[in-house]
């Protein structure tokens, strides 16, 4: 009588282990998917702040180059796409086309000497230019926490876990563009 209770004894034990790591794994995966909820929202927020600083960047542009129309409306529309974007795909997607289309409204500027030297154009670049470098940084941090969550849901044990609860693997990543893998050219 003793043994069994012994036997039994053990077979709770390693039951209750094998229960607590299950329950552990479940609940590390969970807490990674809310990090990747977490860092996607610190990019939103700065890809929002961007968005909020356009206006005052296309209202300053105007006044210096008007006939430069079509970029203007390449910026406001891609503005406007990012605020109808719902899934962090198409979120994705429209801040692409908005960093398109501010790189090419920055380089209108360029070509007008005094809207580059109007304080408020340099007070709007500037601003510009520390959101791009937060937005990078937030892009980093979002990429790395949907790594860390992927490499948990596929590999061992964490895949049993996440397939008996049906968790997938987290696309979404932040990549570059095709044409901002080439080189620009420069002319003097």
């Amino acid at each position: 009588m003793k043994t069994f209770l012994i036997v039994i004894g053990v077979i709770a034990v390693i039951g209750l282990l094998f229960f607590g790591s299950i329950v552990s794994a479940y609940n590390g995966i969970v807490a990674k998917h809310e990090t990747i909820t977490a860092k996607w929202a610190q990019v939103d927020n700065q890809i929002q702040r961007r968005s909020d600083l356009i206006p005052n960047l296309v209202s300053t542009v105007k006044g210096y180059a008007a006939h430069e129309k079509t970029v203007l409306e390449e910026v406001t529309n891609a503005r406007s796409q990012w605020a109808k974007a719902g899934s962090v795909d198409e979120k994705v997607k429209a801040a692409g086309a908005m960093d398109s289309a501010i790189s090419r409204l920055l380089l209108v500027a360029e070509n007008y000497p005094n809207l580059k030297a109007d304080q408020s154009f340099l007070k709007l670049q500037d601003e510009l230019a520390g959101t791009e470098n937060r937005i990078a940084v937030e892009r980093m941090r979002y990429n790395e926490a949907v790594q860390d969550y992927n490499i948990t849901v596929r590999m061992f044990p964490g895949n049993i876990i996440a397939g008996i609860y049906g968790l997938k693997p987290a696309t979404g990543y932040f990549k570059a563009e095709e044409k901002a893998k080439t080189v620009p050219e420069v002319k003097f």
